[in-house]
């Protein structure tokens, strides 16, 4: 968090329990430096195999396999401790063209008690060089880590550009400039939620096509919000993978209760919610919805979000044909009916486990993006409000309301305003047709659209002339407008 700014990781004094559990990875910003830093799960050397500590530790060798620096942390505090020598031998043995430094974290207090010098000097033991006393939570040791860093850097840029290697601008600056002007072109932020042990970080794996966050049987296994980039179609996306919190019964302690609202948190950042839903489940109950999974639909309707409904584990039907078509043919009738406000809502049907269905989900997820940042000219929503205004049957033409013009004022998602004049105001029955016929007309069914109305305030008739003397003003002022129209000028 001291890195990226912005408090993004979940932080609980839990010593029996490995918080971090995946990978989360940031924009780091110190100094004048910019890097993609990611933090890892931990290294447990001695973790049976197979155990949710073993599968972190994969991890995080996976994440070291692929980086070029690595600052191993130590709590200063409690001195150096055996498995922190087993980390130094497992990172000379398996990550030895890496780059280390040592920090001692939580150094804030040391210093006071002249204990500092001692710890320093114990930490030299590592293997690794001098060590920096930090402390990530005050800020203590930025500076010095920073004088450390930068002739690193500085160096590593130097041997890529003599081999010829460029490497991503990791703040995506460039691209977010270029495509100023078109916002289905911005970068995407796409959030996954469902119940717990629905397949959401499979999923994500899946869509990432590496093995970035912890999966397993266990459920509740994901604790943070894991946030990811990558690219589709040379668009950039930002992947959010949400704790299973919809089933929880808010009385979690700990890293469970931080998890929740982290989870709510990042769900509102999204443009496209895809809410995955278990097929296995939904095949062996009478609805394809929980109450939880309704709440969280309206949710994101209701916040102007697109919405994806992604019914995962379908391998689990395959070999029961008319179960199988049973979910196919229930799901999108029954979000019909529970979400009737929004029509035409994308249901995709995977299987995450066995990759397949992940070009489908993507190419779903960029169509829903790119309806909910439609624009439409104003000239070319009047040519199509006269043509729409002529075929609905209005009880009496005399009554009718009368819409000077019809505007879109912003995207993300699509909110349109009709200007009106005269009395008579749109009805809901008039709104929800012009809502349907935009989203029929347009192409642009499966997102929330909104329509508002505004009434235009009549002008002032009443006419004054700037050169009249001051009685000749009041003497038109005490006749009606006809009189003063008709008085005839003398000269």
């Amino acid at each position: 968090m001291r890195f990226i700014r912005r408090r993004e990781a979940l932080v609980y004094n839990t010593p029996g329990d490995h918080v971090t559990r995946d990978i989360r990875e940031g924009v780091a910003k110190l100094g004048d430096l910019r890097f993609r830093v990611l933090d890892s799960a931990g290294l447990e050397t001695a973790a049976t195999s197979g155990s949710i500590l073993a599968r972190t530790a994969d991890m995080s060798g996976n994440v070291l396999a692929r980086s070029q620096f690595a600052i191993f942390l130590i709590d200063v505090r409690d001195g150096l401790q055996p498995l922190d020598l087993e980390v130094g031998q497992w990172l000379r043995r398996h990550a030895s063209g890496i780059h280390t430094i040592v920090a001692m974290n939580k150094s804030e207090s040391l210093d006071e008690h002249g204990v500092l010098t001692a710890a320093a000097g114990e930490a030299h033991k590592l293997g690794f060089g001098d060590p920096v006393a930090i402390s990530a939570e005050t800020g203590l040791g930025m500076a010095e880590l920073y004088e450390i860093l930068r002739p690193l850097f500085e160096e590593h840029m130097f041997q890529l550009t003599n081999n010829g290697l460029n490497q991503d601008d990791p703040t995506s600056e460039a691209e977010t400039e270029a495509h100023e002007g078109d916002e289905s072109k911005l970068p995407l932020q796409l959030a996954i939620v469902g119940r717990p042990n629905v397949g959401k970080s499979t999923l994500l794996n899946t869509l990432l096509q590496e093995q970035r966050v912890l999966v397993g049987p266990e459920a509740g296994l994901t604790r943070d919000s894991i946030r990811a980039q990558f690219q589709f179609d040379n668009r950039t996306v930002y992947l959010v993978d949400t704790a299973g919190w919809m089933e929880r019964s808010g009385k979690e302690k700990g890293p469970a209760s931080l998890s929740v609202v982290q989870s709510r948190k990042n769900l509102m950042r999204a443009h496209i919610v895809a809410l995955v839903l278990d097929g296995e489940k939904i095949a062996k109950s009478k609805s394809s919805m929980s109450h939880p999974e309704v709440v969280i639909a309206r949710q994101a309707i209701e916040e102007g979000r697109g919405l994806l409904v992604i019914v995962n584990k379908m391998d689990l039907l395959r070999e029961n044909r008319p179960l199988f078509d049973k979910v196919i043919d229930a799901v999108p009738k029954e979000i019909q009916t529970v979400i009737p406000q929004v029509t035409g809502i994308p249901v995709v049907f995977m299987s995450a486990l066995e990759g397949r269905g992940r070009i489908a989900v993507m190419r779903q997820v960029i169509d829903t993006y790119e309806k909910w940042c439609l624009r439409l000219s104003t000239s070319r929503l009047n040519r199509w409000l006269r043509k729409v205004m002529s075929r609905h049957s209005w009880k009496d033409s005399a009554t009718q309301p009368k819409v000077k013009y019809f505007t879109q004022v912003k995207a993300r998602p699509p909110t349109f305003v009709a200007f009106m004049s005269g009395k008579v105001q749109l009805s809901d029955t008039d709104i929800r047709f012009l809502t349907k016929s935009l989203k029929e007309d347009f192409d642009i069914g499966g997102i929330p659209i909104r329509v508002v109305q505004r009434s235009i305030p009549r002008k002032e008739t009443v006419k004054s002339n700037s050169r009249n003397t001051g009685p000749r003003i009041n003497t038109r002022m005490r006749t009606d407008k006809r009189a003063t129209v008709s008085e005839p000028t003398t000269s």
